[in-house]
């Protein structure tokens, strides 16, 4: 396949078709080269994946490692006074993430109990619950107000504290460091410095399960003596960081979505049974999460190209989310459209864990919204809503929104 879009130079962020679309230059490249070579800011030759069957490949071969410990993983953005790293890094204790099987499948293992479906449908009501007290805490302020502050971010946040067992109380604490760990420009130093508080906070919070635990999952993990207090809290800064930083973003950003498309929001009030459907559109069509990375353990054949052994791999699941050639005219939101099959979750071992959690989630809190104010609209012009392309999860950094009688 010849190389009609130049070899990209660092990864392409700036949303420049619309808030919803992948930067044209990545679509461009998915069109013309789906596996296509990129060039890091550090000088190192790696690969980019926007086709969706080729991202599928990537994220299901373990040739494809996650280890940090064992190979060298490229960032493809700047990150000021970043330490050029030529050797592995000792792997975090806990950190399944970033860990390849059995060690990885060792860990999650412990988690599964927690994210069965089973377990999540009886955790439906009461998240419907908790929804809902955030919906009256929201119709109490007086507009426009900050949708993502006020009901995007404190819903999930809310919901993986009681589940974890992490006092409310603590957010800002968590909130603050995941927020800064979370932007791709900011010091090295202010990164570390935001890591080694949440580690801290969180090395206090499970010592202290440990002693005596309560009802939540954290406190299951600490029962459990084959998990060192290293590891738990490894585990607790996954499960913190993206049991809400994902879905508060996936509710801001998908409300923007749903107001810049007033026929889909109309079409989701009339039948709000297309809430499902809908729900796994949103997955699609936004892919938070919008970039994986893997290195190649040895060389791969993917799709007519060799990437050789040592090559980090940026796989866009935004461009494979968006690939016309599995979704029939991608760039366009339909809450009729079966989306299942969408990479929004990842695919593979690394699979989201709480994927289930997030869609109830997402179920629970349009539908309140859609519910409770139907005359919600945004309160500035869409241009001037601020988008996270700065950031590792995508999503508006606000949301102004108002509502009611649009003349008094």
């Amino acid at each position: 396949m010849t190389g009609a879009v130049p070899v990209p130079h660092g990864l392409p962020v700036e949303r420049d078709a619309s808030p919803f679309d992948p930067p044209s230059r990545i679509s461009r490249l998915r069109e013309s080269r789906p596996v296509s070579p990129m060039i890091f800011p550090d000088g190192h030759e790696g690969w980019l994946i926007t086709g969706y069957d080729a991202a599928r490949q990537a994220l299901a071969d373990t040739r494809f490692s996650s280890r940090q410990d064992l190979g060298v993983i490229h960032l493809p953005y700047e990150t000021p006074g970043m330490p050029v790293f030529t050797e592995p890094s000792p792997a975090e204790p806990g950190m399944f993430i970033a860990m390849d099987p059995p060690d990885h499948t060792r860990l999650r293992r412990k988690l599964t109990g927690a994210f069965t479906v089973k377990r999540m449908k009886r955790l439906e009501a009461h998240i419907a619950e908790i929804t809902e007290r955030q919906l009256d805490e929201l119709e109490r302020l007086t507009p426009p107000v900050d949708l993502v502050k006020e009901f995007a971010l404190p819903v999930p946040s809310l919901v993986i504290c009681e589940m974890l067992g992490v006092p409310y109380a603590d957010r800002d604490t968590f909130q603050v460091n995941s927020s800064k760990l979370m932007v791709r420009d900011i010091s090295f130093d202010d990164k570390m410095a935001a890591y080694t508080a949440m580690s801290g906070y969180l090395a206090e919070l499970v010592t202290r399960k440990r002693a005596e635990p309560g009802e939540d999952i954290l406190s299951d993990l600490a029962r459990d003596d084959d998990l060192a207090v290293e590891e738990l809290v490894g585990i607790a800064f996954l499960l913190l960081l993206a049991g809400h930083e994902t879905t508060a973003n996936m509710l801001g950003l998908g409300t923007f979505a749903l107001l810049e498309h007033p026929e889909q929001l109309a079409e989701l009030r009339a039948d709000p049974d297309l809430l499902p459907d809908a729900v796994e559109e949103f997955l699609r069509y936004l892919s938070v999460a919008d970039v994986f990375y893997r290195y190649a353990a040895e060389d791969v054949e993917l799709c007519g190209e060799t990437i050789r052994e040592g090559s980090t791999v940026a796989i866009s699941l935004l461009a494979a989310n968006h690939d016309p050639e599995r979704f029939e005219n991608p760039d366009a939101l339909d809450v009729h459209r079966k989306a299942r099959g969408h990479l929004a979750f990842g695919h593979g071992v690394h699979q989201c864990l709480g994927q289930q959690l997030a869609r109830i989630e997402m179920r629970a809190g349009f539908a309140g919204l859609l519910r409770r104010f139907p005359t919600l609209r945004l309160a500035v012009p869409a241009a001037e809503v601020r988008l996270r392309t700065d950031m590792n999860i995508y999503g508006v950094h606000e949301l102004p929104v108002t509502w009611g009688d649009p003349d008094r």
